[in-house]
């Protein structure tokens, strides 16, 4: 054993001689922490689950998504877009409410759900918090629709103009049924085969648009499940705070100790 090691029991006999010290600093961090508690402006949380929207029509081999995850990521940390977040809700970029804003959306993506984007907030009241993750998803949902709105117009045109075109060939397969029935000709009898085959591959068609267009596969931006906004406040918290200022005042007791002592043996 080294002489300078130090054993539990000089340390307890150093917090014997010294104990006025060591409470006196454990007792003021305590008064400190109470302070803060009943100073500190409470915060509440509100947890949002996003399902980023797809559309169903994108050609193979590609991203159905609106928007890759990792693109809604930079796009909800982007500065300006928050600060539109905020305005859309009448709060002005400088207030301390936007600066709370700021600081405390938290983004965590859940890419095996989906892919799901959490997104959290903070506010002074558990209506403010759930208003602040309302307006973040709708300003989002906004955006998306933008982006996919050329998309699904060319999906719907190209709907409708199946559907043109099935009146069309169907009027012209009629005919060439009725003129098959009156000649027996084999030259109009093959005619409405061909027919009859390009009917069916524009019926299949339209039945594969549809089938992309339904909500199922093509679906906006929006809430998975309601936003959640716990009952109590999630700063500052209670148990959390009190057992960390306990902590930081039996720290700082034992260095007052142990400084108080070595300032007493030196003036010996």
């Amino acid at each position: 054993m080294q002489r300078d090691d130090i054993y539990l029991i000089d340390m307890w006999r150093l917090l014997r001689r010294e104990w006025r010290w060591f409470l006196a600093v454990f007792a003021i961090a305590l008064l400190a922490t109470f302070a803060f508690m009943r100073s500190a402006k409470p915060q509440w949380q509100a947890d949002a689950w996003i399902r980023i929207g797809q559309i169903g029509t994108a050609p193979a081999g590609q991203d159905p998504k609106i928007e890759p995850l990792q693109r809604v990521l930079e796009r909800l940390q982007w500065i300006p877009f928050q600060r539109q977040v905020m305005q859309s809700i009448g709060i002005a970029p400088d207030t301390p409410e936007a600066k709370l804003y700021h600081k405390s959306l938290k983004l965590e993506p859940l890419a095996y759900a989906g892919p799901l984007l959490k997104l959290s907030v903070r506010a002074h009241s558990p209506e403010q918090a759930r208003q602040w993750a309302e307006a973040t998803v709708v300003q989002l949902q906004a955006i998306h629709r933008d982006v996919a709105a050329p998309q699904l117009k060319l999906a719907h045109q190209r709907l409708d103009e199946l559907q043109r075109e099935l009146q069309s060939i169907t009027a012209e397969r009629d005919r060439l049924q009725q003129n098959a029935e009156q000649s027996k000709d084999g030259v109009a009898s093959l005619l409405l085969i061909s027919k009859d085959e390009e009917l069916s591959a524009l019926r299949q068609g339209r039945i594969d648009l549809l089938a992309r267009l339904d909500p199922a596969y093509t679906y906006d931006t929006a809430l998975m499940w309601p936003i959640y906004v716990p009952e109590q406040a999630v700063f500052p918290n209670p148990a959390l705070t009190l057992g960390m200022g306990a902590a930081m005042g039996l720290f700082l007791g034992v260095v007052a100790a142990v400084g108080r002592n070595a300032w007493r043996r030196r003036a010996v």
